[in-house]
């Protein structure tokens, strides 16, 4: 059971690569955008790889539940690690324009694609395997391939860093850990050959009742397709939420929000990782004794009731000098409403020209806490840091040049300002409790692995053999692909667009309230089924 989880681990590695050089890779493909749009259009990158495994489900769920769990192990693997591959030999933007961005969100569909047809797959390989009262912690090892996927993709990167240097590894350097994953495809390969079919799936095959059309059988009547919808809106919804939140939230808002050096988040997400990779075994063995919905549903409300204190707390203790010049001086822009556009500005063509939008940018673009104060129509905005006032201007009517300038010098005015104030451009490293961050985020690792340890384990039980990986993947890919792909670029933005740092964090919230009322009233215990039915 473990090898097959190692190859879905390597898998992992190749689809959250992306994530600890975010901040390169949004200036590698997306030069020319200002900070905040050229980060959040990185961060939709990401998100697009996620858009796509609900259709990835759809295609390589229905190969598995026709021709077998096995070969579509090896197509997804293969799509993968080539995919993957390729993102280490994309040219630039400086090189290349438009094309190298396209290419790069190209690629990172197809790993989309690919995972789609993945994590189903192994889970159920698994599950179709184990005895009856081992499944929840057999299952859970799809847990732990994902930490060790994330946790590898973690130390590849902080040790490419380390050898290369800063200057080398933002050059050229972070190719490194995308070319690695040819070695990883190739030990995936060898692993996934080894392995032989689901005997569940091949007795059914062997009889002739394997589904002849997976996708009317699981969606098209409403016994099935009601069990999907209890899946998605039951565990899929909170999972997206809450694991992209504890995972990859995390370490945008400590790194871009909190300003802690990247090499130290990485560290700290590698630790986190490594913690959180037993507990997933844990919580998978615990719905073996008391049930898999107990187990879930207390990760939830552990999430629910921790996120907010959980990253407030951690701002305190990363970044104090940041948390104390906020509240001696407390920053606002006082402006016109209809002056004032959303600070989100994906293809790079809105140059925020009005005196709202060039004060509005600098605070974006440094992390900077605001509050919006509405003022008369016609009011030049300014920025008020304590009990300073920093004028802004407008922009409009200047051309490119003469616009330019003006954006230098408002924001020279309003970083001085905030230097003045005490706000500091980074955290210091001197006054950083990192062990309190890593509490704190440590409680929201408990939410996550409990929720997630046992879930392979309810989501394969609910559904019958002869439609279990097309019904199975749908609901697990749009719940963690739409709900937690596009949670990062989705909650950063709202965290742009209103200035309140910890804005962006009612998106999970919300989600996960949602998914602790229909786990409740809707989700039935599965820990007793037999999984060798055939409807």
């Amino acid at each position: 059971m473990p090898a097959s989880a190692a190859g879905t681990a390597f898998e992992w590695y190749d689809f959250f690569i992306f994530v600890p050089l975010s901040s390169i890779l949004a200036r590698t493909f997306f030069a020319g955008l200002n900070d905040a749009a050229g980060y959040i259009l990185a961060l939709g990158a990401f998100a697009a790889g996620f858009a796509f495994r609900p259709l990835g489900a759809l295609v390589f769920g229905r190969m598995g539940d026709l021709i077998g769990r096995k070969s579509t192990f090896l197509v997804t693997i293969s799509m993968m690690g080539g995919a993957t591959f390729a993102i280490g030999l994309l040219p630039t933007y400086e090189d290349a324009g438009l094309i190298a961005p396209v290419l790069f969100v190209g690629l990172r569909i197809l790993q989309g694609l690919a995972l789609g047809g993945e994590w189903g797959g192994a889970a159920i390989y698994i599950a179709e395997h184990a005895p009856a009262g081992r499944r929840g912690y057999l299952t859970s090892w799809m847990g732990s391939a994902a930490a060790f996927g994330l946790g590898g993709a973690l130390l590849v990167t902080l040790g490419t860093r380390l050898a290369l240097g800063e200057a080398a590894f933002d050059d050229w350097g972070w190719r490194v850990p995308f070319l690695v994953s040819a070695i990883l495809l190739a030990l995936s390969l060898w692993i996934r050959l080894k392995l032989h079919e689901s005997p569940m799936f091949q007795q059914l095959r062997d009889s002739g009742q394997q589904s002849k059309s997976p996708y009317r059988e699981s969606f098209g009547e409403w016994r099935n397709l009601k069990v999907v919808l209890v899946a998605l809106f039951s565990m899929m919804v909170a999972q997206g939420a809450v694991w992209y939140t504890t995972f990859f939230y995390s370490q945008f808002f400590v790194e871009r929000i909190v300003k802690v050096a990247p090499g130290t988040v990485n560290g700290l997400m590698i630790a986190l990782v490594a913690a959180s990779a037993p507990l997933y075994l844990f919580f998978g063995w615990l719905s073996d004794r008391i049930g898999r919905k107990p187990v879930m549903l207390a990760g939830m409300i552990v999430m629910a009731l921790a996120i907010f204190p959980g990253f407030q707390a951690v701002t305190r203790a990363a970044n104090p000098a940041l948390v104390e010049a906020a509240e001696r001086a407390p920053v606002s822009v006082v402006a016109d409403p209809a002056e004032c556009a959303l600070q989100f500005d994906p293809i790079g063509k809105s140059q925020f020209r009005s005196s709202c939008d060039l004060a509005k940018t600098v605070l974006a673009n440094g992390g900077i806490p605001y509050v919006n104060v509405a003022a008369p129509p016609g009011t030049l905005a300014e920025v008020r840091i304590g009990a300073a006032v920093v004028r802004s201007a407008d922009g409009r009517g200047l051309d490119a040049a003469a616009l330019a300038a003006l954006k230098g010098d408002v924001g020279a005015r309003v970083r001085a300002a905030l230097a003045d104030a005490g706000y500091p451009p980074s955290a210091d490293p001197a006054r950083a409790d990192i062990t309190t961050v890593f509490a704190w985020l440590m409680v929201l690792v408990l939410g996550a692995t409990a929720l997630y340890g046992p879930q392979a384990a309810c989501l394969v039980e609910l559904f019958p053999t002869r439609i279990r990986y097309t019904a199975l993947s749908l609901p697990y890919h749009i719940g963690t692909g739409w709900v937690g792909g596009f949670l990062p670029a989705t909650a950063y933005a709202m965290t742009v667009a209103t200035g309140d740092i910890y804005y962006g964090l009612w998106y999970p919230t919300v989600a996960i309230v949602v998914s602790i009322v229909v786990t409740a009233l809707f989700l039935p215990e599965t820990r007793h089924r037999a999984l060798d039915r055939a409807a």
